[in-house]
């Protein structure tokens, strides 16, 4: 498929010809030939300032997601007791496990995947797959982690959806479902219209951000919710018990993450070139080549 060109005024060449070690370098509109020599050794500081910055970034949302999975295990594997599937306590701790992990960090880690530098000049296909892969197993692991609750909620006779911390969550994954399946339809199937395709796509971004907002609203006001009920016994909350101290800290990663994650969608500079406005291009699944 033929690209458009597009312009990064911090980061002028070609694309992928140059700097294809680190790739972050939009498309030159200058009508140079995109394949001379002379303009290939050309390495410009401002797209190695914006590969290494991205790397960075990269790597701490890949350390901050796998902290918050860590921590969230810990916390219910050793303070809470353990896990199970028989409508007791142990059955609701599968709630935040799968949360954390699943509609945040693997949510996360899909959202991001056609930031990195490395899959540009490349079939688009496998990483449209690799997208909608990574999002299926975030709703999957969503929807399971709402089995756990509505069930354990059920066997003890309490009320559901009470909270607004439940009214955020399922509002999240309500549109999470919206979301996957439209975007499934829309850019997946070879059937879809090219036009549609077009029309769906600042939708499918903004929505994207948007449930990342309102999952990461979730999953604060869960662990705040959590650490009141657990912690109204002998031990306060006030008095900062460790397992206070591990739930704030959860939150605080999950803060960190949710930042990180919009930072590296929100940065021009870092969107895939092919997808930057202005430079949209959509062809049917079987003739994806870029």
């Amino acid at each position: 498929m033929e690209r458009n060109g597009t312009q990064s005024p911090d980061c002028p060449g070609s694309f992928p010809y140059v700097f294809e070690r680190f790739p972050l370098v939009s498309l030159s509109t200058d009508g140079e030939n995109e394949t001379s020599p002379q303009k290939n050794k050309t390495i410009p500081t401002g797209c190695m300032r914006s590969t290494v910055t991205f790397y960075l970034c990269y790597l701490l949302c890949l350390a901050l997601g796998l902290a918050c999975v860590v921590c969230v295990c810990l916390w219910n594997s050793r303070w809470r007791g353990g896990f199970a599937w028989d409508g007791s306590r142990l059955q609701f701790n599968w709630h935040p496990v799968l949360m954390v992990t699943g509609l945040l960090v693997l949510y996360g880690y899909g959202a991001v995947v056609y930031r990195v530098p490395l899959t540009w000049g490349q079939n688009k296909l496998p990483w449209k797959l690799l997208h909608a892969a990574l999002m299926l197993g975030s709703l999957i692991m969503s929807i399971l982690g709402l089995c756990a609750v509505f069930d354990f909620h059920n066997t003890n006779n309490t009320p559901n959806l009470y909270s607004l911390h439940s009214w955020i969550g399922i509002t999240a994954i309500i549109l999470f479902t919206l979301q996957w399946g439209v975007g499934f339809a829309g850019f997946l199937l070879p059937c879809s219209p090219v036009l549609l395709r077009k029309l769906l796509k600042p939708i499918h971004v903004w929505l994207g951000g948007s449930i990342l907002l309102l999952t990461t609203a979730a999953c604060i006001s869960g662990i705040n919710e959590k650490l009141f009920f657990v912690l109204k016994g002998n031990v306060t909350y006030s008095s900062i018990p460790a397992e206070g101290v591990l739930g704030n800290s959860l939150g605080a990663l999950v803060v960190a993450f949710g930042l990180v994650v919009l930072k590296i969608l929100s940065t021009i500079q870092w969107q895939r070139p092919d997808s930057r406005p202005g430079d949209i291009a959509y062809t049917p699944l079987q003739d994806e080549n870029d």
